[in-house]
């Protein structure tokens, strides 16, 4: 056994995105995961950070499953100088191609706009993050691999992968390193999901890290059926409005979900059958993939993506003619609102009142979803100030996560833990709730809840030790940040300013925040530094 085994969490600590930890033993480095950040524009700058490790040293990655906030900066990974192997079920590696390919088409398409903003006159050019050949170059070092099948993807490291039923091809991770035993969940799905079986792993770990996304929430366990009937409410009402349904989806599972269900309430009549636009090429890329693992999935018996109400918009123009269109049912990506072309149809669809923007999936904190979500009146959108009229709603019963009780009844099927819990990928209210609920259920040694940046040493048969603290200024990202709260001035500023009945009051107003701006700038000047005025 050996006791230089240890875990450095470089996302998804207090967090729900960027997702990726570092194994290092024996002078070999494991990532499992290396996903992008998404939510505030603070935490979103983490992505052009440099990594904290050096890209050409890390031996492997293995990849729990295809979301962009678990594989997102692989590309840059690879662009750094990794050419080892990224191991992943099959049906990973297929929608990879897709996936990481989009998100580089992305991040060139969001700065070439960015860079054409008014409002950056004169500032630096943006340089994308990665582009589309990147996003390609580390799909070509995916390297399929079977469930339940032993591999060694670092030489002394054996790992096996197990069904997680999040999304399609999503696993847990099994590592045995150094003669310790230790599972990652990667996302886990809940009960009784569309497409998929119930998760599972073997029992008996050293140590286990397990996500905590709904880890203060509970939901109804909701058949097919019934979630239909949800589904058909909202849609009911909302064309019943006159304006366009929007829904904000993920690509990859939501996506088709979602068509499964339209499909069987036009054919069973239970909504009309208006057209539904399916804005994401990506979306409609990952439905081929659905198709070509249909045989695996479940719930899909009569069923299928080829719907005559179904329009698949591909180019641009195609989906800009999608503004004169209303009484229709449009799904965009991202599923967060933080980019793609749901932005687009947001910037024209918000500011109408007979329309309709339903979510149906996890909004982090900070992202333009959270926002709209949290009753927000007027929202900025590509350096536009956009009213908020529209109806925004909300239904959870499409989640791909497991909620409170899915995990701890997942965590106690893992028992016994012998070291410690560690608890991730989870907002703070999140794991301090699973955290306080995991230790009444005595679920190992320890309950870790790490921070970004910190390193644990990892034993056998005893808690985890903190090698290392996490690193302030990444702690510090996570959240709201300060351009959401100057986002939220800014748009809602001339409405509170007319509130004011005459105008030499409102000079007055704009004189005093100028006033409190200039006590700001003439303390730091007369200080050496930031520090606030008397």
């Amino acid at each position: 056994m050996s006791n230089d085994l240890s875990v450095t969490f470089h996302g998804a600590a207090g967090t729900v995105t960027g997702s990726c930890m570092e194994f290092h033993h024996d002078g070999k480095r494991l990532l499992v995961d290396c996903g992008l950040f998404q939510g505030s524009r603070t935490l979103e700058t983490l992505n052009r950070s440099p990594f904290a490790f050096a890209a050409k040293q890390v031996d492997a990655v293995i990849l729990t499953h295809a979301h962009i906030d678990h594989s997102g900066l692989l590309p840059r990974l690879v662009a750094g100088g990794f050419d080892g192997d990224i191991w992943c079920t099959a049906p990973t590696s297929d929608l990879l191609e897709f996936m990481l390919a989009d998100a580089g088409r992305i991040q060139e398409s969001d700065t070439e706009r960015r860079n054409r903003r008014r409002d950056r006159a004169g500032e630096p050019a943006f340089e994308p993050l990665y582009t589309e050949e990147d996003g390609l170059a580390a799909w070509r070092q995916s390297r399929p691999v079977d469930l339940k099948q032993w591999f060694e993807p670092v030489a002394g490291i054996r790992a096996r992968l197990w069904n997680a039923g999040h999304i399609l091809g999503s696993a847990s991770v099994e590592l045995e390193i150094g003669g310790v035993r230790i599972l990652c969940s990667g996302d886990l799905g809940p009960e009784h999901k569309a497409f998929h079986p119930d998760p599972e792993s073997p029992a008996g770990f050293d140590h286990v890290i397990c996500e905590s996304t709904y880890g203060d929430r509970t939901r109804d366990h909701l058949t097919i059926e019934a979630r239909r009937r949800l589904l058909e409410a909202e849609a009911t009402a909302a064309l019943a409005r006159g304006g366009n349904l929007v829904i904000p989806v993920f690509a990859l599972e939501r996506t088709q979900e979602l068509l499964l269900d339209l499909a069987a309430l036009i054919s069973g009549k239970k909504i009309p059958s208006v057209p539904i636009f399916i804005d994401s090429p990506l979306a409609s890329r990952a439905t081929t993939v659905f198709s070509k693992y249909a045989d695996t999935l479940e719930d899909l018996t009569g069923a299928g993506f080829d719907h005559p109400a179904f329009h698949f918009v591909e180019d641009v123009n195609a989906s800009i003619r999608l503004n004169s269109v209303t009484g229709a049912i449009i799904l965009a990506a991202s599923g967060m609102c933080e980019g793609g072309r749901i932005r687009h149809h947001l910037k024209h669809n918000l500011a109408r009142r007979e329309s309709t923007v339903l979510f149906v999936g996890y909004q982090a904190e900070g992202s333009l979803g959270r926002i709209l979500l949290d009753g927000a009146t007027r929202v900025r959108i590509s350096g536009e100030d956009v009213a908020v009229r529209a109806q925004i709603r909300r239904i959870d019963t499409y989640s791909a996560h497991a909620d409170q009780q899915d995990l701890l009844a997942w965590l106690d099927a893992r028992q016994p833990i012998a070291g410690s819990l560690f608890l991730t990928h989870g907002e703070g209210s999140a794991i301090e709730t699973l955290r306080r609920l995991s230790q009444s259920h005595k679920l190992g040694q320890s309950i870790v809840a790490p921070a970004m940046g910190e390193t644990y040493q990892l034993g056998s048969g005893t808690a985890a030790k903190r090698i290392r603290t996490g690193d302030p200024a990444l702690q510090a990202a996570v959240g709201r940040d300060w351009q959401n709260s100057y986002a939220d001035f800014t748009t809602n500023l001339k409405a509170e300013l007319a509130r004011i009945e005459d105008t030499e009051t409102r000079l007055k107003a704009i004189a005093a925040m100028r006033d409190i701006l200039a006590s700001y700038r003439a303390a730091r000047s007369a200080h050496g530094r930031r520090v606030a005025p008397r």
